[in-house]
Parts: C-alpha cells; sequence; structure tokens
C-alpha cells in the first residue's frame, strides 16, 4: 500500500510579447531534467535544482534575450512556482516546513521553507561579483520571488558566506531543491493539512 497515491504533476505553458514557455514539474521524481532555454546559467541551476530535490522537471522555453535575460528568468519562476502550487493541490499530509544547508566548497547557503499559502520572501546574499558568465546575478532574486509567490510559500534565502559568486549561487539552487523536497514530503503521521486552521 502506497502512502502517496495521488501524482503530483502539474504542466502549464506561457505565452507573452517578451517569453514562449512550456513547463513540466513532478514532484515525485527522480531528479531528471530536460532543460531548453536561453540562458545556459539558469539551465545548470534548475538541473542542480531538480537532482537534488529528486524532482522531474521540463523545460522549453523562448525569450527576448536580445534585450536580456530578465523576461526569461522571470517567466520560468512564475511558471515553477505556479506548477508547484497546483502539483502539491490541497497539501495534504506534506511536512510543510524545512530548513537545509548546503556547502559549496567555501560557499554556505541556507534556505528555509513554509508552504503556508502565504507568499512572502526573504534574501539575505552579498555576492562577490554581479554578473556569472553572461548571467546578471541580480536576477537570481528575481527568479526566487517570483517562485515564491506563485508557488505561495515563504521562502528564506540566507547565503551566510562565500568568495566565488558561482559556488554561492549554486548552493542556493541545492539547499533550494533540497528544502523544498524535504517540506512537500508526505508524512504518514499527518491527518489532513498541517495547519490548525483546517486549511493551506
Amino acid at each position: 500500500m502506497t502512502t502517496n497515491p495521488v501524482i503530483r504533476q502539474a504542466e502549464l505553458s506561457r505565452k507573452t510579447n517578451e517569453t514562449d514557455i512550456k513547463l513540466n514539474f513532478a514532484v515525485d521524481g527522480t531528479g531528471i531534467s530536460q532543460l531548453a532555454t536561453d540562458v545556459p546559467f539558469l539551465n545548470h541551476m534548475l538541473d542542480l535544482f531538480t537532482k537534488h530535490g529528486q524532482f522531474d522537471l521540463n523545460v522549453d522555453a523562448k525569450g527576448d534575450i536580445e534585450i536580456d535575460d530578465h523576461h526569461t528568468v522571470e517567466d520560468i519562476g512564475i511558471c515553477l512556482g505556479h506548477a508547484l502550487r497546483e502539483a502539491l493541490g490541497d497539501k495534504r499530509g506534506i511536512k510543510r516546513y524545512a530548513s537545509v544547508f548546503v556547502p559549496m566548497d567555501e560557499a554556505l547557503a541556507q534556505v528555509v521553507i513554509d508552504i503556508s499559502n502565504r507568499p512572502h520572501f526573504e534574501y539575505r546574499a552579498e555576492y562577490p561579483s554581479q554578473q556569472v558568465g553572461t548571467f546578471q546575478v541580480e536576477l537570481v532574486h528575481e527568479f526566487l520571488w517570483k517562485l515564491a509567490l506563485e508557488a505561495r510559500i515563504t521562502l528564506h534565502v540566507i547565503v551566510h558566506y562565500g568568495s566565488n559568486t558561482h559556488h554561492m549561487i549554486e548552493a542556493v539552487f541545492k539547499a533550494l531543491g533540497r528544502a523544498l523536497d524535504e517540506a512537500t514530503t508526505i508524512d504518514p503521521r499527518v491527518t489532513g493539512v498541517p495547519s490548525t486552521k483546517g486549511v493551506l
């Protein structure tokens, strides 16, 4: 007898004058990603997120990168957040909370999550550089904020220290995957939703 018979998965598309995105996300996956976006660094980070969260994620995204990467990164965050919220449904039986530290060489990141249906984002990170390759580091904030907003989760991200910007961002995405995996895990001890309100 399985403790999680519901398939927690969502598929969606979003097309605007700036981006065209198709996304499929499975909470209970195997860590497999198929990523085709115009932003190579984001592909790398989403691959880490998927692998360490044991999700399945397919993204096919095209955007107006001739302007910059902003719209593409932002809209992928919107789509992923929306898919997460849809996939979790009424959130019955989930652990709800998680706090995870992940080191990446000299860098240490912490991600704390409450799947609360109350979108809130706190971000504490100071990077030594504002660009990794062609990727603008400020877009990490944009992606995470839109993810939290559309998923309707409380998300706190803290980069405690580090000297290599790539390592610091990589630690964030690995910690995000692991924290989200833990928070969405079905706990057989939980009956209904984990809230005294009776709803999330």
